[in-house]
């Protein structure tokens, strides 16, 4: 099985864990918790702009979690909005005021509902860091990853606000 977590785009060969039901739902649930699957149970898992929702203090168990459910030779594709980017952006002295709400936007979350909220700012160190705690043995930065077009593909001011990573079990 190949599981795309926070997904809402139907792709064959792709089940949809979201913690909001909906038409395209395969399973309800929240990324922090994957008990309803076995070890070893899924090959692919997609989570794109998932991480930064998860609270401090759970993203490690989150990423063992993941850990846990992918196949020995499971890939875990990983997009987060990169901080380092986004705050770049919003110190440009050309940047106008709508363009760092923004930004200030994609750092902290749209708020639009109780689960958009971000608690972490990503960047390469500090995901490649809890992967290898989690004990992924490998993981690569990619500028795509060619499955979904959605946020992880996002170029608002002409480059790429997302932090792309393919990690491996």
């Amino acid at each position: 099985m190949k599981l795309h977590i926070g997904g809402k785009q139907i792709k064959e060969g792709w089940k949809i864990l979201n913690i909001k039901p909906s038409d395209n739902v395969d399973f309800i649930g929240d990324i922090t918790d994957l008990s309803q699957f076995s070890d070893n149970s899924v090959s692919e898992i997609y989570a794109s702009h998932v991480l930064e929702h998860i609270p401090q203090r759970k993203i490690l168990s989150t990423l063992q979690g993941i850990h846990r459910v992918l196949h020995t030779d499971g890939k875990f594709y990983i997009s987060v909005p990169d901080i380092d980017i986004l705050a770049y952006a919003f110190i440009n002295p050309t940047a106008r005021q709508k363009e760092k709400l923004h930004i200030m936007r994609m750092m902290f979350g749209g708020q639009a509902d109780e689960f958009d909220f971000h608690f972490f700012g990503w960047n390469q160190i500090f995901l490649f860091d809890f992967l290898s705690q989690a004990r992924f043995s490998n993981a690569k930065k990619v500028s795509s990853f060619g499955l979904f077009n959605d946020t992880s593909e996002y170029k608002p001011f002409g480059y790429p606000i997302s932090l792309n990573v393919i990690a491996f079990k």
